[in-house]
């Protein structure tokens, strides 16, 4: 649970670390989980000829890495939630259990339920982010789940329909997160703070000149700890120049009722003191709500999630 002090900083500042939020029987089940997953795919990809170094050889890290270099996808087979480009219905995603628990840890909710009250749907916008050194980055590399991600506020990457949802970020820490490694920066939010103008860079990012990026600060946090993020707090990712990957999760909860930002995507109901029953508790349902989604998606017009356009102002 947060302390009023705690409490305050984030409404005041739109930023929190909470260390050791998420429970060690869950953060070491979702790796389990990645690892299993991660073996059935590499050895997919090696029986294919899609990549060359035995996977007898190769630790989680080591397959990762192999995959990469080989230009074998890696993230959307592991990603938990279908992308913003064309939906396809063999497009992958992964929900499994440990996932699902992770999505409806009780810590979590206690937390998320002080800040924007007691009846709560988990926000399909949600990914993660499993982030290789940078020395081993394509020079053409842009994903901003792979590569350091721009500076830019969670509010303006979601539809303008939930331009006044309730909503807080959770970005979760899967390994240690470090400034050498590519940890979170933030710039505290101003006291009238708003929507910055926004550009289809790289990424979809703040324009320039409204980020003092000498004055950002870092946000290192250990593993199963978390960064919680007011939807409308600048913040960006440091780059990763260490020899090792960085892996974490941004998942979101918003207020049930409230536009999510993604209606195209399933959310589902977390938390509610009022009706207990309406409650998701079984990761299949979710797993089958997604699928469900990536059929009806696969044969409609394809939903464009990125609301800037490179004539707005400040872009051009």
């Amino acid at each position: 649970m947060l302390s009023l002090d705690q409490i305050k900083q984030f409404e005041t500042e739109g930023y929190l670390v909470v260390p050791d939020i998420l429970p060690s029987d869950t953060l070491a089940a979702v790796r389990a989980e990645y690892s299993t997953l991660l073996d059935g795919l590499y050895q997919g990809w090696f029986d294919a000829g899609l990549v060359s170094t035995s996977p007898d050889t190769l630790d989680f890290w080591g397959k990762l890495l192999s995959a990469y270099e080989a230009g074998v996808d890696y993230f959307q087979p592991m990603d938990i939630s279908l992308p913003g480009d064309r939906i396809h219905v063999d497009t992958p995603f992964h929900i499994g259990p440990a996932v699902f628990d992770m999505l409806t840890a009780g810590p979590l909710l206690d937390v998320v339920e002080q800040l924007i009250g007691p009846e709560l749907v988990s926000n399909p916008i949600q990914h993660v982010r499993i982030k290789p050194p940078v020395k081993k980055l394509d020079s053409d590399e842009i994903r901003p789940h792979i590569a350091a991600t721009d500076w830019h506020q969670d509010r303006a990457v979601a539809l303008e329909e939930a331009d006044k949802t309730d909503m807080v970020t959770i970005w979760l820490a899967i390994t240690d997160a470090t400034v050498e490694n590519g940890c979170l920066q933030v710039q505290p939010q101003t006291k009238n703070q708003d929507i910055l103008p926004h550009c289809p860079r790289t990424q979809t990012g703040i324009a320039d000149g409204f980020i003092n990026e000498a004055s950002a600060i870092p946000l290192p946090v250990k593993a199963g700890g978390a960064v919680l993020f007011h939807p409308l707090t600048p913040h960006a990712s440091l780059a990763n120049v260490t020899d090792g990957f960085r892996w974490s999760f941004d998942i979101r909860f918003s207020a049930t009722g409230q536009p999510t930002g993604r209606s195209h995507f399933p959310d589902f109901i977390v938390r509610s003191r009022s009706n207990l029953a309406s409650e998701m508790t079984d990761w299949l349902t979710c797993k089958v709500q997604w699928e469900d989604a990536r059929a009806r998606l696969a044969q409609a017009p394809h939903i464009d999630i990125h609301r800037w356009s490179s004539d707005a102002p400040y872009c051009a």
